[in-house]
C-alpha cells in the first residue's frame, strides 16, 4: 500500500516538490496510526523505518529526508555542500546517516536534498524562491512562532522576502487550539495586532489561530505570497495525527521539501 501524501497547492508546484504525509498507509500499529514517521514517539523502530521507506519510495525522493531533533526552538540547519560565498551563517548541518541534527528548521540550496519537520498539530511552513533555487522547512508551533523561527529561516534562505514563497501545512485549528494568556501575551509583546489571531472563551482562556499568527510574521518579515493552511489536524483522524486529540498515542507526519534534480554526491 502506497504511503498517504499531500503535494503542496502553491505556484511552485514542479520547481519546488513540497508536501505533507498523511496517517494512512503504513504498517504502524494503534495507537501510532498507519504512517507514523517519527522515531522519538515509542513506536516500534522497525515499522516507523518501513513507514519511512514506503514513503520513499511513493515520491521517489531523491535522498533520506534529513530528520531534524526538534526542540520547539528557532535554530535552523544548512543541509548538504555549504551555499556560495556571502550567505548569513547558520548552524552547519550535514545530511548524513548519524545522529540528527538539533533545529527546527532546515534550508538547502541544491537538488536533490530533502528538508523535513515532523508535526502532529504544530504548523509547518515551507518557504522557497520564485526561482526554485533555495528551499526551506519550519517547525511552527506557537514557541516557535513566538520565538521567530520563520524569521530565522528567511534570513538563512538570503534571498529578498519578496521573491519567496510560503505554504502552510495542516495543524490544529483555532476552533480546536485553546491556549492561556501566557500564549497571547507573547505575541502582542511583538505585535499588537495579533490580538486578532485570538478569540476569548467561555473558560476565560484562547482560541489561538495558528495560520494567522504566521501569516502575520511572513507579512511583517516581506513574504507576501503565502498559501496553503486551512486543514485541520485536531478535527480530522481519519488523515492527520492529533497530539492534542490522542495525547502520547499521536504519530507525526513530515513535511518534505526538495529542489528537483539529483541528490548531491559524497
Amino acid at each position: 500500500m502506497s504511503a498517504g501524501w499531500l503535494w503542496a497547492d502553491w505556484p511552485l508546484a514542479g520547481r519546488v516538490q513540497a508536501g505533507v504525509s498523511t496517517r494512512e498507509g503504513g504498517v504502524s500499529a494503534p495507537p501510532w496510526g498507519a504512517l507514523n514517521l517519527a522515531l522519538h514517539v515509542s513506536d516500534r523502530p522497525e515499522h516507523v523505518r518501513e513507514n519511512r521507506r514506503r514513503l520513499a519510495a511513493t515520491l521517489g525522493l531523491p535522498a533520506e529526508p534529513a530528520w531534524l531533533r526538534q526542540v520547539h526552538g528557532t535554530a535552523v540547519t544548512r543541509l548538504g555542500r555549504p551555499p556560495a560565498a556571502g550567505r548569513v551563517a547558520v548552524s552547519a548541518g550535514v545530511v548524513s546517516a548519524g545522529a540528527p541534527v538539533e533545529a527546527d528548521a532546515a534550508v538547502a540550496f541544491q537538488p536533490g536534498v530533502v528538508c523535513a519537520v515532523l508535526t502532529a498539530d504544530c504548523l509547518s511552513v515551507v518557504l522557497a524562491d520564485t526561482a526554485g533555487q533555495c528551499v526551506g522547512v519550519a517547525h511552527a508551533g506557537w514557541r516557535g512562532l513566538a520565538g521567530g523561527v520563520l524569521e530565522a529561516t528567511i534570513a538563512a534562505l538570503d534571498v529578498a522576502p519578496a521573491r519567496l514563497v510560503a505554504w502552510l501545512g495542516p495543524a490544529i485549528s483555532q476552533a480546536c487550539f485553546e491556549v492561556g494568556e501566557e500564549v497571547r501575551a507573547a505575541f502582542l509583546a511583538q505585535d499588537e495586532g495579533a490580538g486578532a489571531a485570538f478569540t476569548s472563551n467561555a473558560r476565560g482562556r484562547w482560541q489561538a489561530d495558528l495560520c494567522e499568527l504566521a501569516r502575520r510574521r511572513l507579512a511583517a518579515a516581506g513574504v507576501g505570497s503565502v498559501h496553503g493552511g486551512g486543514l485541520c489536524t485536531f478535527s480530522d483522524p481519519a488523515r492527520f495525527h492529533s497530539h492534542r486529540r490522542d495525547g502520547a498515542g499521536s504519530g507525526r507526519m513530515a513535511t518534505l521539501a526538495w529542489l528537483p534534480g539529483a541528490a548531491p554526491g559524497p
